[in-house]
């Protein structure tokens, strides 16, 4: 049994016969804080949606450090994050075995991100910062009818915080850390007469990375160079109905992670302390991404609301790497740059109500989107520096209606729910693709032929789930879904034909069941699902050169069954303790792949950042009150088993090895004479343990390593 695994089975109980004798001593506990959730389009409690979701509120967003999609790391099982090699800030999102190990602008991800509604489609600088956050909601497993742009594997909310309207408001954080860690956050409301309110808010991140460069460019690898800034304004002339306008943006100048050359598993490298003094003029990344949107609600009556969400996104982002200098020669074993530039559009209407005195819950709405882009990369192979050009461009469509009604008959004392749900998808997918070659030094030549495709997909997407009540506080639930992700082009295609000829979509359909339930009077609320999936003509990446990782063709070859559970439990037995466990178990595998020539080749191929147990252990404890005021100390412990980083075992089994952090912080609030000042303690991998976020194979073994021991002051004020 994994040491981890091990960790759970024996402090879960721990923990709870720690908490049960405070429970009988404590006379008035507050239980457990409801959360409510828009996972399905309108406000409702979390124990009251058949969604597995983890949800994390402002409070725990602050006290777990959480302020962009990388910090989710570690604290959602079934949920990984992971760097691309090529650029940290651009970030593979896999949830229950499904992702996108590649960055390419022509292919779509398996996981949807959303902020407030609008979605964002590339996973270039996905590690922003949010200056604002309320709420972050993980919805896992495939989203096939109100989540339905490529959400197979699931969905991720950011819920930035409204303007209030009638109160002025500040609130600011200054840390200070190790690695010269410098981060400064804002936000301010203020209230324009009775029906305007505007909020604006701004963060600020400086540290310095834990790997040297002796040779020539950035000083550092993998610092953190970020800002982000949101303006919001809000309109609300009368109660039925509200405006709201938001920009944000976020700009990234982190310098690239540092790769370091790694052996196979089990063996693993040291952390390194420094790169090779041969490393040459090496960049810092350029990022920005930002994004308009406008929301309006308006509600014509009690059972009714039409809701408009507007977006407009824009993106550039510059990224370049360099691998394994000085590790058989003086000359880099590959160098890679890149620029993309995307901009996208999207309208999505909702039409959100309740039908025949609440006997049915319905949201039924229409979707577009189009967007366009650019990316140009080279890269290159010493020793006879060859390098290669590549350039492409996409023009992209996309149109969905949908609706989802949730009917409440009278049977049963109405504890029995039925709901059906279903999106019709269309999809038309434009792209192009050059490519020139360079060989020491001498003319740029074109590659013969156009690169120049076009395709259209159309998808019907059904989803059905049966609730039961069993009582006031434990709620079944059994589903169907389907999930589907567009087609696309593959802009390392062996030939210019294979490009044009593109993929098609991918399918899953996710059967799950799952209970939600609160005991002991509120004080123990347990939540489990177990599903299984069934994956259908899988987008495969192939090698097709066995001399050149980077040639590989996208074939819709793959059939998989992937299963698992996903447990939540949270413990609070009195006002002063609480106490979370969450635990997944995930199996998955190839049934089928079929190569060019028609043979199954799925014994060669694994999934990847699929690990078999993740866990996450958290415990909060309110100290006596002191003289100086409440502190509050919180302890938590995340681990996750092997995982397999490469999909295809061929040229050797990529995995990164199992591996528990320990965080914690004490935090200082209530203090007399200070109204509003908080300040806290905090460390996150306190044990220093040396670890992978990342193997992959670049002509040898190369890995990204996880941050070392980090550890600093937050100092806050709010009014």
């Amino acid at each position: 049994m994994p040491n981890h695994v091990m960790a759970y089975a024996i402090l879960t109980p721990l923990l709870a016969s720690m908490a049960l004798p405070a429970l009988a001593q404590s006379s008035a506990p507050e239980g457990i804080e409801e959360i409510v959730v828009t996972a399905q389009k309108r406000e409702e409690s979390l124990q009251d949606t058949p969604v597995s979701i983890a949800a994390f509120s402002a409070k725990d967003l602050e006290a777990k450090g959480i302020s962009g999609l990388t910090d989710l790391r570690a604290n959602v099982p079934a949920l990984q994050l992971t760097p691309f090699p090529n650029n940290a800030a651009t970030t593979q999102i896999f949830m229950r075995g499904v992702g996108l190990s590649d960055d390419q602008i022509t292919q779509d991800g398996g996981v949807a991100v959303y902020m407030d509604g609008v979605y964002i489609a590339r996973s270039q600088g996905l590690a922003v910062e949010v200056a604002d956050l309320e709420r972050i909601e993980v919805l896992r497993g495939p989203q096939g009818t109100l989540y339905g742009r490529n959400a197979t594997g699931g969905a991720i909310n950011f819920i930035t915080r409204k303007p209030d309207l009638g109160d002025f408001g500040f609130k600011g954080q200054v840390t200070l850390g190790n690695y010269d860690n410098r981060r400064f956050k804002a936000a301010v409301n203020v209230p324009i007469g009775q029906t305007i309110a505007a909020r604006l808010s701004y963060v600020n991140q400086q540290q310095d990375g834990f790997i040297r460069n002796p040779g020539t460019g950035i000083k550092r690898w993998g610092d953190k160079d970020r800002q982000a800034m949101r303006a919001d304004v809000l309109w609300q002339p009368s109660d039925a109905f509200n405006l709201r306008y938001s920009y944000d943006r976020t700009e990234i100048g982190d310098t690239p992670a540092y790769v370091a050359v790694s052996p196979l598993f089990p063996l693993v490298a040291p952390r390194p302390k420094a790169s090779s003094p041969l490393v040459r003029d090496v960049l810092p990344n350029d990022i920005v991404s930002q994004g308009h949107s406008l929301i309006g609600e308006w509600e014509p009556s009690d059972a009714l609301t039409v809701r408009s969400i507007t977006g407009y996104r824009k993106l550039f982002n510059f990224q370049n790497q360099d691998y394994l200098t000085g590790v058989t020669g003086p000359n880099p074993l590959q160098k890679n740059s890149s620029r993309t530039k995307q901009d996208q559009w999207s309208e999505e209407l909702q039409l959100v109500g309740d039908a025949f005195d609440g006997l049915v819950q319905y949201v039924a709405g229409f979707y577009y989107f189009t967007e366009e882009g650019s990316n140009f990369s080279n890269s290159y192979s010493p020793p006879t520096l060859t390098r290669s050009f590549t350039t492409a461009t996409i023009k992209n469509k996309s149109y969905a209606v949908f609706g989802q009604a949730t009917v409440t008959p009278d049977w049963l004392d109405s504890r029995l729910h039925f709901t059906v749900g279903v999106r019709q998808s269309w999809d038309k997918r434009e792209a192009t693709l050059a490519r020139q070659t360079q060989i020491n030094g001498g003319p740029i030549t074109s590659v013969p032929g156009v690169g120049d495709g076009s395709r259209k997909f159309k998808d019907f997407s059904p989803t059905f789930v049966i609730g039961f009540d069993a009582s006031r506080d434990v709620h079944l639930y059994a589903k169907a879904v389907k999930g589907y992700k567009s087609g696309g082009f593959n802009i390392r295609a062996s030939s210019i034909a294979r490009f044009n000829e593109g993929f098609a979509p991918e399918t899953l359909w996710s059967y799950e069941a799952g209970m939600k339930s609160q005991w002991l009077d509120n004080r123990l609320r347990f939540n489990v699902a177990g599903f299984i999936s069934k994956y259908r003509d899988i987008q495969v990446n192939v090698q097709s050169d066995p001399t050149n990782a980077r040639i590989t063709d996208v074939l819709n070859a793959g059939s998989a069954t992937v299963k698992g559970i996903e447990m939540d439990l949270t413990l609070a037995p009195t006002r002063a303790l609480r106490v979370t466990a969450n635990y997944s178990y995930l199996k998955a595998r190839y049934d089928s792949i079929i190569s060019a020539t028609g043979a199954d080749i799925s014994s060669n191929y694994r999934f990847t950042n699929a690990p078999e147990h993740t866990i996450a252990l958290d415990v909060t404890y309110d100290l006596p009150r002191l003289p100086i005021g409440q502190l509050t100390a919180n302890a938590n412990y995340t681990a996750q088993s092997d995982k397999f980083t490469n999909a295809t075992i061929s040229g050797g089994k990529y995995i990164v090895g199992d591996y528990g952090l320990i965080n914690a912080r004490l935090a200082l609030s209530d203090i007399p004479g200070l109204p509003g000042v908080r300040a806290a303690l905090w460390g996150r991998n306190l044990a220093d343990k040396e670890y992978y976020l990342m193997q992959f194979n670049i002509g040898r073994p190369g890995a990204i390593f996880g941050e070392p021991r980090t550890y600093g002051i937050d100092l806050s004020v709010e009014f």
